[in-house]
């Protein structure tokens, strides 16, 4: 694998999401087998948004393969007070042999990216949320076995979690349907790449306003939340815009009789999903939660070992 950074699905090969795949499982069950994978590197975490998962999945990831993970807050670094990210990316590849950010602007990673000599991981942006998407393609993989032909549906906002999972329906072989209320669709952008990733690869692109569309026939179905991290004041207006939008018993029956439930979290039961399905038997959030651990390591891994 050639790549330097992981920034987007989209610029990773099918099958090398397929290698990352095989790697993330073989972690997952012969820990021990990678315990000084990277003995005695570094990776520096930058943080402008907090987050429970992304920051203890790679911290306790970089241990177990005997390295060091840096928590980075924008208080403690001087990309928060104003220093050009070139000045940043440049220093911090002098020090470390890894960097995770998880930003508001995508461009601060993708400037990241650019000027640092170290490899540079998307943990999240506005526009993108790779991590999380790459995790619930192989929480798929590992209930459901070849995802070739089957369909995700996704209903709620068109936000990172949705583009991050458009990219990457192709590259597991599956169709993905996006349903969102009519202002609140995916950027075009997104779409157009999306499509042009499915076209490549035989699958299917679907946005529509209607969740029974989107949602009949789904063998994974997710959501997320109506108001991320940075939409606060938004919030108010959301939980209008998205009334009568919360994937409950009768969406979920619009779905494969043995369709699983993933939601990235955190989640707010009686809003985006009923209680009665964000616990039941169909979901698997936390077989998701889990694997953003061993996902994240094998991307390190890949990534880092060099």
């Amino acid at each position: 694998m050639t790549h330097k950074d992981f920034i987007e699905i989209h610029d990773y090969s099918a099958d090398e999401v397929r290698e990352i795949f095989e790697i993330a499982r073989d972690m997952k069950a012969n820990r021990e087998k990678y315990r000084d994978a990277l003995k005695g590197k570094t990776l520096a975490m930058i943080f402008e948004k907090s987050s429970t998962r992304t920051r203890v999945s790679f911290e306790v990831g970089m241990f177990q393969m005997g390295g060091h993970a840096l928590f980075l807050s924008s208080r403690d670094i001087q990309i928060g007070r104003g220093e050009p990210i070139y000045d940043s990316a440049k220093v911090l590849s002098r020090y470390v042999d890894g960097i995770m950010a998880r930003t508001f602007a995508h461009k601060t990673v993708t400037e990241l990216a650019e000027y640092a000599s170290v490899p540079v991981i998307n943990g999240l942006t506005d526009l993108s949320h790779p991590m999380q998407a790459m995790t619930d393609y192989f929480t798929a993989w590992e209930h459901l076995g070849d995802l070739k032909g089957r369909k995700l549906a996704y209903i709620g906002d068109g936000n990172n979690m949705a583009h991050s999972l458009m990219f990457g329906a192709s590259k597991v072989g599956m169709n993905i349907s996006i349903a969102t209320p009519p202002s609140y669709a995916p950027d075009p952008m997104i779409i157009a790449q999306s499509q042009g990733d499915a076209d490549y690869a035989g699958t299917k692109v679907t946005i529509t306003t209607s969740i029974d569309e989107a949602v009949r026939d789904a063998d994974v179905v997710e959501t997320d939340v109506w108001a991320s991290m940075g939409q606060e004041a938004e919030a108010k207006q959301r939980q209008k815009d998205f009334e009568g939008w919360m994937v409950d018993a009768r969406v979920m029956s619009l779905a494969k009789k043995d369709a699983i439930f993933m939601h990235c979290l955190p989640a707010h039961r009686g809003e985006e999903v009923a209680g009665e399905v964000i616990d039941s038997p169909q979901s698997v959030i936390y077989d998701e939660a889990e694997n953003r651990l061993h996902v994240q390591k094998a991307i390190m891994y890949v990534l880092m070992r060099k």
